[in-house]
């Protein structure tokens, strides 16, 4: 399927690895020029060669901590009008809501509500006047199913949420569409890092715990990152211009709810 995103520029944060990697890849094969940021330039330049090899679509990169106002300003000044925008940031650290202080709170909302409320504030108005935009907010599976020991990302990403219902409905008109990707478990660095907090404070091998998820999953593994960056793909795409506000779980059918 042509995605009829050819020649359209994205911004996609905090892609040098993981699902912001992936979504770039994605999109770049779909002949878009990608801008990828990132805060570490190492990582981040590989990662821009690698896509660059594998679809010959230009990538620019920007070594900066989306999460700050200077790493969204230079993020900006390298691309000030995209046609797609992918929000993304690492997820605070798991823990006991008991350690953390109102530092730990704002660190949280900062990375994962307001630095993607920010970028959208700075790029939703030149979207509407093009009469084409796409906004792809990754956020986490958390969402629909809290999980204990990620209060501090449940909270944030809940607020993100809340606010992306609302504002959604006002752009569709305008063909700018903005949505959330909910991940369940994928082969990422953030999610072996989880597995491993958790081994350690339940006294446990994290190799057991993580063939035990695997093992009681309903697919019986963790997703390929590829597949996540696919369906953001698609969420970008001229088809999708009927899909909006809407939260797509990508969990490999984890999430035993209907709703």
């Amino acid at each position: 399927m042509d995605l009829g995103i050819t020649g359209k520029t994205a911004l996609v944060c905090a892609s040098s690895k993981g699902l912001g990697r992936a979504c770039a890849m994605s999109l770049a094969r779909e002949g878009v020029a990608v801008t990828i940021v990132a805060r570490t330039p190492g990582p981040l330049e590989a990662t821009a060669e690698d896509i660059r090899a594998a679809t010959g679509a230009p990538v620019q990169t920007v070594a900066a901590d989306i999460t700050t106002e200077d790493g969204r300003s230079a993020a900006l000044a390298a691309l000030p009008d995209p046609d797609i925008l992918i929000n993304n940031a690492g997820g605070p650290p798991p823990g006991d809501f008991r350690d953390w202080d109102r530092d730990d709170w704002i660190a949280a909302l900062d990375a994962n509500m307001l630095s993607p409320i920010f970028l959208i504030k700075a790029t939703v108005d030149g979207m509407i006047e093009r009469r084409f935009g796409r906004v792809v907010n990754i956020t986490s599976s958390a969402v629909k199913a809290p999980i204990e020991i990620l209060g501090l990302s449940n909270g944030a990403r809940a607020g993100l949420t809340g606010f992306i219902a609302g504002l959604a409905r006002k752009t569709v008109r305008q063909n700018v569409t903005i949505n959330n990707l909910l991940p369940g478990a994928f082969d990422t660095d953030r999610f072996h890092a989880n597995v491993e907090a958790g081994a350690k404070r339940a006294g446990r091998p994290a190799a057991d715990m993580l063939a035990e998820r695997m093992a009681t999953a309903p697919a019986g593994r963790i997703g390929d990152p590829a597949e996540f960056g696919d369906a953001c793909a698609y969420l970008c795409s001229a088809q999708a211009a009927y899909i909006t506000g809407q939260n797509l779980l990508i969990d490999g059918g984890a999430y035993p709810g209907t709703f």
